[in-house]
């Protein structure tokens, strides 16, 4: 089975621009994303997937699987799909890896590969439950509601199932979602054709344009903290993070 992750890595960001090259310790973000996924034994191959020269020739730096891709794509799951047409083997799966999780888990990885590999799954997802109950509220955490296979039901970024009586608010499981997808490669295909949905547009969030048409989301449950990196203050308390290892 031939198994890629590809990381997409675009200069442009509107809290934190360029990202990708900042430096955490003595590695770029972009450098300590592949290392990490590297890590995952499953992946066949890591690919990093840009649309700027600068990104582009410092991935060169550390890897050869470096691909020059489309400045227009307005999602990483675009940019992934342009990225396997340009691979010189077609892979039965793919991986879209979060070019600003420095600290990402390998085990997360394989739990999503392994998800993605049974016969039923068109893409695979992960989910974290919610202990910090003010997540809830956290607009910028999306949630999601699944049913007793698995498969996620809707994703939001208001606090789902809504509680009408507070005092079961504790006794309901709450989710959040990880931003992390497989794909079968023939149903990614399939997904960057579709045009932006009405919930989609609506709660800015691309994978309820993949429900909204019909298609299936699996999700597996990952115990792992995440830590994505999407303002400058993300970006100190990351250094910060790496320094305290390095002590």
């Amino acid at each position: 089975m031939h198994i890629v992750g590809i990381i997409p890595a675009r200069y442009a960001s509107t809290r934190l621009e360029g990202k990708p090259l900042c430096l955490i310790g003595n590695k770029t973000m972009l450098e300590r994303v592949f290392e990490q996924a590297s890590k995952t034994a499953e992946l066949s191959e890591v690919w990093i997937a840009t649309d700027d020269d600068r990104i582009y020739q410092h991935a060169r730096s550390f890897t050869n699987h470096v691909l020059m891709t489309d400045a227009n794509h307005l999602s990483g799951t675009d940019r992934c799909a342009e990225a396997i047409t340009l691979l010189p083997s077609q892979p039965d799966v793919v991986i879209n890896i979060q070019g600003d999780e420095p600290f990402l888990a390998p085990e997360q990885l394989s739990l999503l590969i392994t998800l993605c590999l049974k016969p039923n799954v068109q893409i695979g997802t992960l989910v974290k439950t919610i202990t910090h109950l003010p997540d809830l509220d956290n607009p910028a955490i999306p949630k999601v509601v699944i049913d007793v296979n698995g498969k996620a039901l809707y994703f939001c970024r208001n606090a789902i199932p809504h509680v009408r009586d507070a005092v079961n608010k504790h006794s309901i499981t709450f989710y959040s979602h990880v931003g992390l997808y497989g794909f079968k490669t023939q149903t990614l295909r399939e997904l960057v054709k579709l045009p932006p949905s009405m919930l989609e547009l609506t709660e800015k969030l691309e994978q309820l344009r993949w429900l909204e048409n019909g298609f299936t989301m699996h999700t597996a449950l990952t115990h792992h903290n995440n830590f994505a990196i999407d303002t400058p203050s993300d970006l100190e308390k990351a250094r910060l993070m790496v320094a305290e290892q390095q002590q």
